[in-house]
């Protein structure tokens, strides 16, 4: 092709096709790896057996939702670290039923002379605060407890023992990242033993001991019983 007698019309690049084409590859790509992420990569669930003074209950840990409170737990568990400390904060009023709490170390062995400490506690690292919106403070769930920095959990951890205001009124300021799968009794229990009213409030005035917990195997793990609240 010519535009000018004895001149050849140079050929040209045809940047705007280019551009077009590397566009359309970046958003399939991005696309493939959001579905990739989103519905293909999604983190199992991994499981605890929670040894306590009244037996056991399994949790099923939620790392899709929390991978940092969930990888913090297990760490700390398989360290040794939840051996031998005591459920120090035990919320049953009647009504509403609240929580039960554990994970401080200042309660090992549920030495009394350290009970003005109990609560107080918790282990060298911290995680920030992972919330997302399908996990939530209802009965049998697992959420991290903290100070007043949302990014302070370290070890303490409860499990909700209702449904009502006080416990979804939780969200999303308290990461949830597991639930009860089995054994839910026993949490209520634990949650049933008299405590100080006055003073150490909310301390059970005999000590109740979270004795282990076990990461296990999904293959180990029981099939998930329905989770009641707690009477």
């Amino acid at each position: 092709m010519v535009d000018k007698p004895g001149r050849r019309k140079k050929s040209q690049t045809p940047w705007g096709k280019i551009a077009g084409v590397v566009a359309v590859v970046l958003i399939v790509g991005a696309g493939t790896w959001y579905y990739y992420n989103t519905y293909l990569n999604i983190p199992p669930p991994e499981y605890a057996r929670v040894g306590t003074s009244f037996g056991y209950f399994v949790v099923e840990l939620y790392p899709a939702c929390a991978p940092r409170t969930v990888a913090n737990f297990v760490n700390l568990t398989q360290s040794g670290f939840y051996n031998n400390l005591v459920w120090h904060r035990i919320v049953d009023k009647n009504p509403p039923a609240f929580v039960i709490q554990t994970g401080d170390p200042n309660t090992r062995n549920g030495v009394n002379s350290t009970r003005s400490t109990w609560g107080q506690g918790g282990s060298k690292q911290t995680v920030p605060l992972e919330f997302c919106g399908w996990l939530h403070n209802y009965a049998g769930y697992l959420g991290m407890a903290r100070g007043t920095n949302p990014n302070s959990g370290s070890s303490q951890w409860y499990v909700n023992l209702s449904n009502n205001t006080a416990n979804t009124n939780l969200d999303p300021n308290y990461a949830v990242f597991g639930k009860v799968i089995s054994g839910m009794s026993v949490v209520c229990s634990i949650a049933h033993v008299p405590v100080y009213t006055t003073g150490l409030m909310d301390q059970p005035i005999n000590p109740v001991f979270l004795k282990n917990v076990t990461i296990i195997s999904a293959a180990s793990a029981p099939v998930p019983q329905t989770i009641n609240v707690c009477t």
